[in-house]
């Protein structure tokens, strides 16, 4: 059942079991039931501390994995392979007893939680953000005996699917009503039950001599790069991790071959906390001010003071702007090719945008889908060169360039799409059931329309430096007017605005 690889990998993992576990299966002797059933027998006998019992409860083919009378609410359903590996790996830790990392005020709010909590989440094992979902919800399962969690592996269960009409992963469910799409970190989830953190827990914060704001690869450089000057550090990131969190694979960081976004940003953010820095996450900047010191407001109300800050807000996918876009986000239109893709296979989808991005996804589309549309605004694509002709090569892809995109068109889910040719304003509508959107990035900037000198693409403008036109205010990553959006330049940038905040503050 497991490669070689893997089962050594997890042979080393179940050393650091802490206490005797149950596998609580239910898995039926046709195909899927089978593979459920060889996955559990080959963990058992790998360590003496882990038993199986039967049980028609739980969700089949599946199974939960308890500590009797300790912990019991997490299970899979399907196969927790691909990328829900290191979920399996950490909820057998977990129920055994071993502490998830997290903070402790986390631990604190989830214990907080005093109703019955069941969430489901519909993942596909090629979604490089599904994990990220999955775990949050394992370790509250662990936290909190009012909750409980079962992992549900798409493939498997296509009739579900289907008729929940999930068309984007991770899809949850609480307590059987939809709860959320799309990637969420714990504190997000938490956020959205309870509320964020308050206003009382950063009222007493000492002023900052750099404050980042933004946790993307420029943020984390940048608070590194300060932290180490042994100065008072601090980042505020509503989400941490910025835009390598819906990357897959990430071949161009120059030392690393090959590494993909969400171990990426794993890596940031474990070396960002090797360091004294007062790391804020889940926490949303609203407004900035510059007093005697440097006032961020918080969407809680709060203020933090500092001396410097680094803004690192990085950028996010730009929208078409057409009708039917907003309505069917989640209902097949997708952006993620990799995490969705399975979704829409042997069905019709287009690709809207000509550049890396979108040919990357074609590319990657056309091999799960029945038919690919990709469409350009530009009289030619803008892709390089190598993803071109690899595009040629492929049967089921059609190309159309130098039209718009008018309308996205359904009921109660993606069907149809308008384009018209830009020459000749002749209309077309093409039958589909997906439209993945890939057309570049919008700096993530509104908040600060007014304050700081801006180009007319919503970009901060930096020098050399990295300072803005507002003294002790720098800038850094794909928020800012640099040329190009890379994850290195966005950390070399990061850099170069940390220590440029250093200097500032020695010279005042």
């Amino acid at each position: 059942m497991l490669e070689k690889e893997i089962k050594n990998q997890l042979a080393g993992y179940l050393k650091l079991l802490e206490n005797d576990i149950v596998l609580k299966t239910n898995a039926s002797q046709d195909a899927n039931g089978k593979q459920v059933r060889d996955l559990i027998n080959e963990i058992s006998e790998m360590s003496p501390m882990i038993s199986i019992s039967e049980d028609s409860t739980v969700k089949a083919p599946g199974f939960e994995i308890i500590r009797p009378g300790v912990v019991e609410g997490i299970a899979f359903a399907g196969l927790p392979l691909g990328h829900e590996f290191t979920s399996l790996v950490m909820a057998l830790l977990q129920v055994s007893g071993r502490a998830p990392k997290v903070d402790t005020s986390i631990i604190k709010r989830i214990q907080t939680i005093d109703k019955k909590m069941h969430f489901e989440s519909y993942i596909s094992l090629s979604c490089h953000n599904c994990p990220d979902v999955v775990q949050a919800l394992n370790i509250m399962s662990v936290v909190n005996e009012n909750i409980s969690h079962t992992m549900i592996e798409g493939g498997m269960f296509k009739n579900e699917v289907e008729s929940k009409n999930i068309m984007a992963v991770p899809t949850v469910f609480l307590n059987g009503e939809v709860f959320g799409n799309g990637r969420m970190t714990l504190e997000e989830i938490l956020n959205k039950i309870i509320g964020g953190p308050s206003a009382d827990e950063f009222t007493n914060k000492d002023p900052y001599d750099v404050l980042v704001v933004g946790g993307g690869p420029a943020g984390a450089s940048a608070a590194i790069y300060a932290a180490r000057k042994g100065i008072r550090t601090g980042i505020v990131a509503e989400t941490f991790g910025g835009q390598p969190l819906e990357t897959l694979g990430i071949e161009n960081i120059i030392g690393t071959k090959y590494t993909e976004g969400p171990k990426f940003v794993t890596n940031l953010e474990e070396h960002v906390t090797e360091y004294n820095v007062d790391l804020m996450k889940a926490t949303k900047a609203v407004k900035l001010e510059k007093k005697d010191t440097i006032e961020v407001m918080l969407e809680n109300g709060a203020t933090l003071k500092s001396k410097t800050v680094v803004l690192s807000t990085g950028a996010r996918w730009r929208n078409l702007g057409i009708p039917g876009e907003k309505e069917f986000k989640n209902k097949g239109i997708a952006y993620c090719p990799h995490c969705d893709g399975p979704l829409f296979a042997g069905k019709k989808v287009a690709v809207i945008g000509g550049g890396n991005s979108g040919i990357e996804a074609a590319i990657d589309l056309a091999g799960i889908v029945d038919h690919v549309t990709v469409i350009e605004f530009a009289p030619e694509l803008k892709a390089d060169e190598v993803l071109q002709n690899k595009l040629q090569t492929l049967p089921n892809v059609t190309v159309i360039t130098n039209v718009t995109t008018k309308e996205i068109i359904g009921n109660d889910k993606v069907e149809s799409l308008t384009y018209t040719n830009r020459d000749t304003s002749e209309e077309k509508t093409i039958d589909l059931t997906g439209v993945f959107i890939l057309i570049g990035l919008v700096p993530n900037t509104e908040w600060l329309k007014g304050t700081i000198d801006m180009d007319t693409r919503g970009q901060i403008i930096v020098d050399g430096h990295g300072a803005t036109n507002i003294p002790g205010i720098f800038a850094a990553g794909d928020c800012t007017n640099s040329i190009y959006k890379q994850i290195i330049i966005s950390m070399g940038s990061g850099a170069t605005a940390s220590l440029g905040a250093f200097d500032y503050l020695i010279r005042n």
